[in-house]
């Protein structure tokens, strides 16, 4: 099942039913009338969703309407919370590989994991806002999941059951505001901006054979200005699976549904540093960082700059038959003039 938010002029939009081949879409007020509404009563509308969804793709339905992804909120414009892990260890590995740092040994067995600001995220269309291009704007394209109900210190086989939706998410990070902050010792704030997420949202079950040991086992294609940037497999080179995350974030409190669940910056290991670009044959980033600490590695100092305003990214996830999953995001990165609603 395929479900996304459409923007209405309200802070939840409306939630619609969405076509396997995101063509069209179906109102369903009735059922429910935003994604945070069916998350909390999942058990009784999820399999009226689903008949909706087969009538849908069986042509069945008499007042369907055409879908187009600029109409789309994040399938939650708003969450009662968001959690991003690191569960790629390559990435943590450059990171610290290029300021010469060992990698703690616990991060092999203890996810790391922060919380981000979910009262407002942005449409996948919606632009990447900053005030300042000094700020070193970055994208991140990650998996992530939605949640029902997680009791306090679920076991990963629980958590897995309660794994109700997969999306894409580009986690914008402001890179040269992170120093600071860390150097604090209180974690992410002013550093991490508003994300965005993949105009669909879909049940574990529409992903088929790619979906499995809770990893979804595809690549994730970036591209930046047009050109081929990653296509990491997502479901390679993952630490921590995402039932291995939700148990994480539950081990000291309760997740209400609607929770998401992020897994941080996909990233494959490549054997040959120079090589690991699209250009070089390598399945090149998922964010500007990690090529720059490439760059450090092997030429003591960064080339490639942060995103600039008028910069434009996209990020989009293909099954096995080349049809798009969730759609995509893309952004376009543009100066903060203030309020838009």
């Amino acid at each position: 099942m395929k479900l996304a938010t459409l923007k209405n002029g309200t802070r939840d939009g409306a939630l619609v039913v969405v076509s396997r081949d995101l063509t069209r879409y179906q109102k369903v007020p009735k059922i429910a009338a935003t994604l945070q509404f069916a998350l909390d009563n999942w058990d009784s509308v999820a399999e009226r969703l689903q008949a909706v969804y087969t009538a849908l793709n069986d042509n069945a339905t008499w007042d369907a309407q055409p879908f187009a992804e600029s109409l789309c909120h994040s399938p939650l414009p708003r969450a009662y919370q968001w959690a991003d892990g690191s569960a790629y260890i390559n990435h943590v590995e450059l990171v610290r590989k290029a300021r010469n740092v060992d990698v703690p040994a616990s991060f092999y067995t203890d996810p790391l994991m922060y919380q981000g600001g979910s009262d407002s995220f942005v449409g996948p269309h919606d632009p990447i806002y900053a005030l300042s291009e000094e700020w070193g704007i970055d994208l991140e394209a990650e998996v992530s999941v939605i949640t029902g109900d997680v009791p306090m210190g679920a076991t990963v086989e629980e958590c897995a059951g309660a794994i109700r939706l997969v999306m894409l998410v580009n986690d914008v990070s402001l890179r040269n505001l992170i120093p600071g902050e860390l150097l604090k010792g209180f974690g992410f704030f002013q550093s991490k901006a508003a994300s965005a997420f993949s105009p669909v949202c879909v049940t574990p079950d529409e992903l088929g054979g790619a979906w499995q040991d809770s990893k979804l086992h595809l690549p994730i294609t970036v591209h930046i200005n047009q050109r081929p940037f990653g296509k990491p497999n997502a479901g390679e080179d993952m630490t921590f699976n995402f039932a291995q995350l939700v148990a994480h974030a539950a081990k000291t409190r309760e997740l209400a549904a609607g929770t998401i669940i992020g897994s941080g910056t996909v990233s494959n290991k490549q054997g040959d540093l120079h090589g690991s670009s699209i250009e070089n044959g390598g399945v090149g980033y998922c964010c500007l960082a990690e090529v720059r600490m490439y760059e450090t590695i092997e030429q003591g100092a960064p080339r490639t700059s942060f995103l600039q305003f008028g910069d434009n990214v996209r990020i989009e996830m293909f099954d096995a038959d080349g049809a798009s999953i969730f759609g995509a995001i893309n952004q376009d990165v543009a100066r903060y003039e203030g309020p838009t609603r």
